[in-house]
């Protein structure tokens, strides 16, 4: 085996999520090209490795290293390499030559050994020395469990997350069990886990290995949307993946059953197999829906029909039947749910109605499950509305590990009504705990679009609770005159009738532009977002026009167009940060979504340096506005309000949102609307998907591609059975 040794000029390419980097490695003065696995190296850093020389057909000689060792950099130049690289936070650049101009080849050692020296430098306070040696001494250990964890095959992107985790035991953690990971830290699924367990030596009859893989498969049954699945379906697939019997797999679920990590019971003559959570969430749901119709509120001792008469004198306003139907409903019953699509009036009876209980003194609670939604709640109501995350006041245990509603059955939300808007958006799970928070006696209404497509997360739950008929429902299905001037309501409504949409009327807020290839179709959106929308509307992309796509791969999905639209409009200059993760390019003036629930995330309002919270959640969006690479963070403001930083081992938690699927844009509204119609997957190219996207358009939707996908579309009326046991659980009513 052959070795060379040598300084680290330059990584001309690594892949984050499996270490593979080609660096060129300086030796002797002569650049070497070296190929392999290797874990978090930097810039500077001097190496040893072993391997052997190849001859590529592209490229040329290279050394193809199979191991490779670190070596402390030998000189200045070396030294100053190294701790410029990015390696250390708190240190770049400027920092790193200010440190071996006055240590020189002590740099290291003064760090390591003896950093209070380290305020000798101008710039370097007691504090970011404290800082530079608790990252150093952080990096050594943090390079220890990369080298382990890159023997089994988990990369580099992924350490830093399970260093936090596990800390200093990282190791004997994973020893342990190594299924810990799929559990516990986030982009880590089960295969990844099971490759690393297999090459310690863990059996594939491993019971820990069965049970992880059993709620792996199950866990992909909530992904898509179930609450529960088909136990004779689990049972199958998981052995099948696993290669193990199906009794194997049967066991295993009795024993997670009886450590209630799931539940196993009959649903509508189905054997089906919860996990513990979606479980409880499901039941709890329905009994809690059950208790607070059956609860004999007060009644509010007053004639509707005048209320509402006094109310339409009072704003100019003369409502249909059914939208006075509604609210005296609302006035009468302890529980309500309204559904309606656009233009039917819904905002018009939740202002209504608001205005008749604070009228007689009813204390009203507003809310919707993103931020966005709570905006447009409030905005179109001109009361205070927050999210359900918010209105439910997060807190943390006592260990910090565990997020948590401090609003619950034991303190409940101090209010006489509450009134929740985007239903058709909320899960199962975050359901659960709306309910559980409201007191029995509240009057409770429940507005929604049962036609949209149904919440990201687990459950059916509007459209279970219309459909079970228990629970009283007014439908909304007249589109008032005000509406009927705009073609994105009119045909909103044609599509979910089946009906073709209107593309041919002069002076319309609906567009087709038709091209017939994906490539005319890319360079067509553009062409609208960088120029032509901006020209006709006045508006830049960030202040209102979004792009929304029914799918995430090919030429037309939003992978490839954000890439696109970031090269257009956001290109990469000189004197603009940016910071490559995986294979994103975040750059300054990025527009970004976050993609997953982060409780404890600190934020601070940008208009009043006081104010702060806690929490980021899955859809909302924002704006890079710094990235800085010393100290390897990015700060990103969101709804223009709240500004969050985030340390660069977390960036899986962002994508870039110039684009956006159909799924992602819910609870959201877009001045403009620009949407692909091309050849996708029938599951994708639906009539709900193409009807819940137009819905979020305000001001005008331009859909560009072929008019025969926006008519298979509409023909497309697929809608993906879930699997949920709330409409059974609701019609029998049978509980302990």
């Amino acid at each position: 085996m052959d070795e060379v040794q040598g300084t680290i000029h330059e990584i001309v390419f690594r892949n984050e999520s499996n270490g593979y980097t080609v660096l060129d490695l300086e030796r002797d003065a002569e650049l070497l090209t070296l190929v392999g696995y290797f874990s978090f190296l930097n810039i500077g850093e001097t190496i040893r490795a072993y391997g052997s020389w190849v001859q590529h057909p592209n490229y040329g000689s290279q050394f193809k290293a199979e191991t490779y060792t670190t070596v402390t950099p030998a000189t200045v130049n070396g030294i100053e390499k190294y701790l410029a690289s990015g390696l250390i936070p708190g240190i770049g650049p400027h920092t790193a030559r200010k440190l071996v101009e006055k240590f020189g080849l002590d740099t290291l050692d003064i760090i390591q050994y003896n950093p209070d020296r380290l305020i000798e430098v101008e710039g370097i306070g007691h504090k970011k020395s404290a800082k530079i040696y608790e990252a150093f001494e952080k990096q050594k250990e943090l390079k220890d469990i990369m080298m382990f964890l890159e023997r089994y095959g988990i990369g580099p992107s992924y350490a830093v997350r399970i260093y936090k985790a596990y800390g200093a035991n990282t190791i004997n953690e994973i020893k342990g069990n190594p299924y810990k990971l799929a559990d516990d830290i986030f982009g880590i699924g089960f295969k990844m886990a099971d490759k690393a367990a297999l090459s310690m030596g863990v059996a594939k009859s491993s019971e820990y290995r069965i049970a992880s893989g059993t709620r792996y498969v199950l866990n992909q049954y909530h992904g898509n949307g179930h609450t529960f699945a088909p136990q004779e379906d689990l049972v199958r697939s998981a052995a099948a993946m696993l290669e193990v019997c199906e009794t194997d797999i049967e066991d295993i679920i009795v024993r997670l059953s009886i450590d209630k990590k799931l539940v196993a019971e009959d649903v509508g003559g189905v054997r089906g197999v919860y996990s513990f959570p979606f479980f409880k969430a499901e039941s709890g749901t329905a009994r809690r829906l059950m208790q607070l119709l059956y609860f004999e509120i007060p009644p509010m001792n007053l004639d509707a029909d005048s209320e509402i008469s006094a109310v339409e004198r009072l704003e100019g306003i003369e409502l249909a039947d059914k939208q006075r139907s509604a609210i005296t409903e609302a006035l009468a019953k302890s529980i309500l749910v309204i559904t309606g699509g656009p233009g039917t009036g819904k905002t018009t009876i939740i202002k209504t109605i608001i205005s008749i209980f604070e009228k007689h003194g009813l204390n009203v609670l507003l809310a919707a499950p993103t931020g966005r939604a709570a905006k447009r709640m409030q905005e179109a109501t001109g009361r205070d509305a927050k999210t359900i995350h918010r209105l439910l006041e997060f807190g943390y245990g006592e260990s910090d590990e565990e997020a948590y509603f401090q609003k619950n059955e034991e303190t409940p939300l101090e209010c006489d009504a509450i009134i929740v808007d985007e239903v058709s958006m909320i899960d199962i799970l975050l359901m659960n705990n709306l309910l559980k928070a409201i007191a029995e006696g509240t009057r409770v209404i429940l507005a929604g679009d049962v036609d949209q497509l149904p919440s990201v997360g687990p459950g059916n739950v509007l459209r279970d609770i219309i459909e079970s008929g228990v629970l009283p429902v007014v439908r909304l299905d007249e589109i008032f005159r005000q509406a009927e001037s705009s073609m994105i309501v009119v045909n909103a409504h044609r599509i979910n009738r089946g009906e073709p949409p209107i593309i041919s009327t002069k002076n319309s807020d609906f567009f087709l532009i038709k091209q017939e290839v994906q490539e005319d179709i890319v360079s067509t959106i553009i062409e609208l977002c960088t120029e032509r929308l901006p020209r006709y509307t006045g508006l830049d992309f960030h202040e209102g026009i979004q792009v929304l796509s029914p799918m995430k791969k090919g030429l037309c999905g939003v992978l490839n167009l954000n890439q696109e639209l970031q090269k257009a409009l956001n290109p990469r200059e000189s004197n603009k940060a940016e910071k490559q993760y995986r294979d994103t390019v975040f750059r300054v003036g990025d527009k970004v979504m976050q993609v997953k629930n982060n409780y404890k995330m600190r934020w601070q309002s940008i208009n009043n340096s006081e104010k702060e919270g806690e929490g980021v959640f899955n859809g909302d969006l924002g704006v890079i506005i710094h990235i800085d690479n010393e100290d390897q963070y990015m700060e990103v403001v969101f709804d223009r309000e709240r500004k969050v930083k985030y340390d660069f081992s977390i960036l899986d938690e962002l994508e870039h949102a110039y684009a956006l699927t159909v799924h992602k844009s819910q609870g959201s509204e877009f001045p403009i609307l620009v949407m692909p119609l091309t050849f996708g997957p029938p599951m994708l190219m639906t009539r709900n998907l193409l009807y819940t996207g137009l819905t979020r358009a305000k001001n005008m939707v331009v859909l560009v591609g072929k008019e025969c996908f926006l008519q298979q579309m509409v023909n497309n009326n697929r809608i993906i059975a879930r699997n949920s046991g709330l409409r059974r659980r609701l019609g029998r009513w049978e509980y302990d």
